[in-house]
Order: structure tokens, then sequence, then C-alpha cells
């Protein structure tokens, strides 16, 4: 069962949903349950690190790990029933039940900070594993159930951003707490109490979101289920091989985060200030990166920001590993001393931008999954995507510790994933090549061009439907990709498929190559063909009624088509025109020819976009169709910036 999302209020911006109880309450409480992790977690680490003595007979380094190793273990274990649990029951309920559940574990543990008792704090530190295992699927089910597809990226970028914030302030409270000569233990156990109070205070408001699937029956056992719903995620390929985009994202942000320590201790020669500066700047960067996902796509789902984010990410990552190379601290310095050398200032950079590029790279993804997972099993696909996450995250600590023992230094451990980033990204984007499509599609309508467009509310976000556009120039197919949070399938004028560069690309988007009936029957019908099949799976499917490029740049009379389409699959029809095209390099308007004199209109050249109301497959017929699409060429609103 598929169930279409609620349409929503559009907002002024991603902030203006904090104002709002359908996210505010949920961000919150998302908020203080990961600085809650992280207060507890760091706190414990730094008491066994330094009063090892006391507490424990056991080594830091050996309860340090335990610490890691118990936290992500439920993650593994119970990832699969808590995906079925968050698809079978109200989500608001369940939420409320789990921060329950840490308030009690944060009682717990405060009594093993109170006591100084190592075995209960580890019993803990499971235990929030476990919280953390259970709220994840929910969490990122309840989104798209409450928000827009045109808030889904915001509203992701808003709980990124949080996140990342909640860990930067729950470590630095924990370190400073558990500093407190005599008295941190019990100042931590205090604070935890206290912010799951919040935690669970905030959840109280959370609105209701039902079950999307309530007679699902619950599988207790985590690895038949796992593999089901691993099973499930490959389903649908794209979101399949998203999920392991984000794993990998993990992997290269585990990579970094695990060794600022030690990479600030040995290779930049500074203090524990050090390495903390270099947690606060990965999460600004991190979180600055995820708030302008929503800028940067235009409210919209647009994954072509993950080739862009993987750029990023290599290119800063690999040049923080070559700015530390050769570096020998030849004594200990302390944060002032640190930023006081221009040298470090490029350190700094890099670690930023490469956080800034992760938060491009990731919130498209996280926002992708939601949007196009189905409604009834969405809560098993973020599960079986966050067994992935802990998967690959332990594979991250293999390799470190591998390259590290065979003698690596740690930056030359960075630019190996640096690399690594590289291909895997090339791997993923070529596997599924929506990606690149919409990178490219997003550079051409940002970059080559200033981007206008009016009535993007009006394309289906769900559902099969035909957009039909007036045909100017040979990138109008990529215009069109920009548009729409969808994937579109064209027919196109098989001609365009022997031109070099543009024709690989319209293969690449499996666009569909017609030609004249009289010309090449075979083609004409398979033409057809697969434009039913791409409306009989509910997508959308793009045409150029006019049959070919313009090449005097006024509209020319649409053909019939279209007709032949609507009589086997009476679909919406979305009436669309490109305006101030015309005369642009892709445009015939060189006497007949394109692409000749490059930048001739110079770079951000001005073009548009309107789309109006769909029109009921009843409702058209090829001269109807065209006056609607030359009234929206001299719409008002077909201004461009």
């Amino acid at each position: 069962m598929k169930t279409d999302p609620p349409v929503r209020p559009q907002h002024s911006g991603q902030f203006d949903l904090l104002r709002q109880r359908r996210f505010a309450p949920f961000f919150w409480t998302q908020f203080f349950g990961a600085g809650n992790d992280n207060l507890f977690k760091f706190s414990f680490t730094v008491m066994v690190t330094f009063q090892a003595g006391i507490v424990t007979d056991l080594s830091p380094l050996i309860v340090v790990n335990l610490i890691a190793a118990l936290f992500i273990l439920p993650f593994l274990l119970l990832s699969a029933t808590s995906g079925q649990l968050a698809d079978k029951f109200e989500k608001s309920t369940l939420i409320r039940l789990v921060k329950n559940l840490e308030v009690a574990i944060m009682a717990a543990g405060a009594v093993g900070f109170w006591t100084h008792s190592v075995p209960l704090l580890l019993a803990c530190t499971f235990m929030m594993g476990v919280h953390s295992t259970l709220f994840g699927p929910v969490k990122f089910a309840l989104l798209p159930q409450q928000l827009s597809e045109r808030e889904l990226t915001g509203g992701n970028g808003l709980v990124e951003m949080g996140t990342f914030v909640a860990i930067l302030l729950g470590n630095l409270t924990g370190g400073l707490l558990m500093a407190i000569p005599g008295q941190g233990p019990h100042y931590v156990a205090i604070a935890c109490i206290v912010v799951a109070l919040i935690g669970r205070i905030s959840a109280q408001f959370i609105p209701r979101a039902p079950a999307t699937d309530p007679t699902l029956p619950i599988n207790w056992n985590p690895f038949s289920e796992t593999w089901r719903n691993l099973k499930l995620a490959h389903g649908n390929i794209v979101v399949f091989r998203s999920m392991l985009g984000i794993s990998w994202m993990w992997f290269f942000g585990a990579v970094f985060l695990t060794q600022f320590p030690t990479f600030a201790q040995k290779v930049l020669g500074g203090t524990e200030g050090v390495a903390s500066l270099l947690l606060v700047v990965f999460s600004i960067g991190v979180a600055t990166g995820s708030l302008l996902c929503e800028t940067l796509s235009r409210r919209h789902v647009e994954i072509g920001l993950v080739p862009f984010g993987a750029f990023g990410m290599t290119v800063f990552a690999f040049d923080l590993s070559i700015a530390t190379w050769t570096r020998q601290p030849a004594s200990t310095i302390d944060v002032a001393a640190f930023l006081s050398s221009p040298g470090h200032w490029r350190i700094i950079a890099d670690l930023l931008l490469l956080a800034l590029f992760a938060g491009l790279y990731s919130v498209p993804m996280y926002a992708l999954i939601q949007a196009r997972s189905q409604p009834t099993h969405r809560a098993r696909i973020v599960a079986a995507n966050n067994i992935l996450n802990a998967l690959f995250m332990i594979g991250a600590s293999a390799l470190s510790a591998g390259l590290l023992a065979a003698g690596a230094t740690i930056p030359q451990l960075f630019a190996v994933v640096s690399l690594l980033n590289l291909a895997v990204g090339a791997y993923i984007f070529l596997l599924v090549p929506e990606y690149l499509l919409r990178f490219v599609a997003w550079i051409t309508s940002r970059i080559m061009y200033r981007f206008k467009v009016v009535g993007d509310e009006h394309i289906p976000v769900t559902g099969a439907a035909i957009l039909a556009c007036n045909h100017v120039s040979f990138i109008d197919a990529l215009l069109l990709m920009a548009a729409s949070p969808r994937p579109i399938h064209f027919i196109m004028d098989h001609r365009i498929f022997a031109m070099p560069v543009i024709g690989w690309l319209f293969r690449l988007a499996k666009a569909i190559p017609i030609a004249p009936q009289r010309e090449d029957p075979q083609t004409y019908e398979r033409a057809f063909a697969r434009a039913r099949q791409v409306l009989e799976d509910g997508d959308l499917l793009g045409i150029f009624p006019e049959g070919a490029i313009t090449r005097d740049g006024e509209l020319q009379q649409f053909k019939g088509g279209i007709m032949k389409i609507l009589a086997t699959h009476p679909v919406p029809v979305v009436p669309m025109a490109l305006t101030n095209l015309w005369g642009s390099f892709f445009s015939r308007a060189e006497r007949g020819r394109a692409m000749v004199r490059p930048f001739r209109r110079g770079l951000f050249s001005r073009v548009g976009l309107v789309a109006s109301e769909p029109m009921a497959a009843a409702a058209v017929d090829p001269q109807l169709l065209q006056a609607r699409v030359a009234g929206l060429l001299s719409d008002p609103r077909a201004g461009v910036p």
C-alpha cells in the first residue's frame, strides 16, 4: 500500500520549521538525545582515561574500545527489529516510550558515575546504544510523514546540523564537567538525567504519525530479519545504492573523527584543546553544509549535490594530508599558539571544507531514501541503512588500525581514504547514473544559466504524468531535470543520440529515441511502447510535442503523438514553457546552427521555466495543449531574474 504524502503549508525557509509543531518538538527531541549520548560516552571515556587507577584496574585503552564496541553493537543486533516496530506502531507514542527508556538508563548511569562503577556504566553504554538503535528508524521515517517533498531536504539539513552541534556540545560539556576537581562525576550524573528529561518533555509535543503497516507481523530473529530488510532495500536499486553511499560517508567520517586526538598530538603537536578545536571545526563544517543543501537545491530533493559533495571531500581530504605529510612537531602547543601560526589555517580550512562537502553529500541521500522508499516499509529501509552504517564504521576502524599498524602515518591514512573516496564515488555514480545526470543538470542550471522556475509545485511528486514542453535547445531536457524532484524519461529525436557528450548523457538518462514513422517504423513503435511502460511504472514522461528543436525561436505546431499515448494511458498532462533560451549557446540561433560562439551570452545567462496546472487527459488535444504552452510563454511570470 502506497499513500501520498499530506499537503503541507509552504514556509519561507527551513528555519521556519523550528516554529512549527510538526517539526520543532521532534527536532529538539533528536537534539537532546544525540547530545546526551555523547555527554555520557565522552564523560565515561574521560573518567576511565584520567582516573584509571581509581575507578578500574583495566587498561584505559581496553575500556575506551569497549565503550565504542558496546555502543555500536545494538545497531547490528536490533536495527532490524526497531525498523519493524517503527513501521507497525504509531510513531509519536513509540518515540515517547524510547525517551522513557533513556530517562531510566540515565538514572542507572547516574548511580554508575556516583559510585565509579565501570561495569554498570558499560551496561548503560550498551543500553544507550539500544536507545539510539530504536530511535533511528522512527526518526527518519517520521520526517516524510510530517514534511512535504519541498521541505524534506531542509528538514534533513536541520536534523543533520542539530545532530553534529549536539555531538559537539555533548563532548565539550562532558569534558568540562568531568574536569571539575572531586565533583566531576556527580555533575555529569545530574546533567545526563536533566538532558534526558528535557528530551522526554520535548517528545510529549510530537504530533501523531500513524503506523504505515499496522498489520506487520514482527520477526524477532535479528539475523533473518536483517537479511530480509537488506533484500527489501535492494528492491529499489537507487535507494539501496544511496544507502551504500551514506554508509561510505560514515566510513569516511569515522576515519577522521577517530584519529583527531592522535592527529592533534602526534602530527600537529597540540594539546587536548587542539583536538577539541578540530572537532569544533569539523562539526561547524558539517552543520554549514547541511544547512546549505536547501538553498542549493531550491527546496527539492536534489541528488545532483552528491557528486559535488564527493568531489569536495576528496580534494580537501587529500590537501589536508599533503599539508601535514612531513610535519614533525618540536614542542607541544596550545590552541592560542596553534591559531597564531598562519600555516595552521590551511589545515583548519581543509578540515572545515571537507566537512562542509560531507554535509552536501549526505543530506540529499538521506532525503532521497525517505522520499523514494515505500511508506509501508520506510522504517525498515532506514534500519537496513543503520546496519550498513555500523558495518562500514567497523570497516573504517579495521582499515585504520591495519594501515597504522603497518607503519603508515595519519596523513598517509587520510590520503588513502581520500583516494578511496574518489574511486567509490565514481563507482556509485556510474552504477546510479541519475546522480551524475542530476549533477550535470544542477551545474547547467546554476553556472551556464541563471535558471528561474515558476510553478514547479505543479510537477507531480508521485504518480504517472506527462510533462509537455516547447523545444528550444539541445539541453531542454537537462533544464527540465533540474526543475523536477523526480527522474523524467524523455522521448527525444533519435538524431540527438548521435551527438558527442550530449548523446551519451541522454543514453545514460535512458531517454527514448524516436524517429518519424515513415523513416523508421520500428523505432517509432518502440518509442511508444517504452513510453507506455514508463507511465505503467508510475513515472514521469517528458515530451516535446513540436517534434524537433525550433529553428526560428517560434513555437511550432504540436504533433498528435501525445494522443496515441493518452489513448491507452490517460494520465495528467502538465504544460510547460522554457523562456529566454532562444539565442543561447545550445539553441539554433546562429543561422540554424547550435553550439557555435561559446558564451555569446556570457555565464549566468538568464532563462526560465513556467509550469501550469495539470490538464486531465480527456481535456487534451494538440491544439489546446499548444495554446496552453503559448499562453505560458506570454505569462508575466515567465520573466526571468
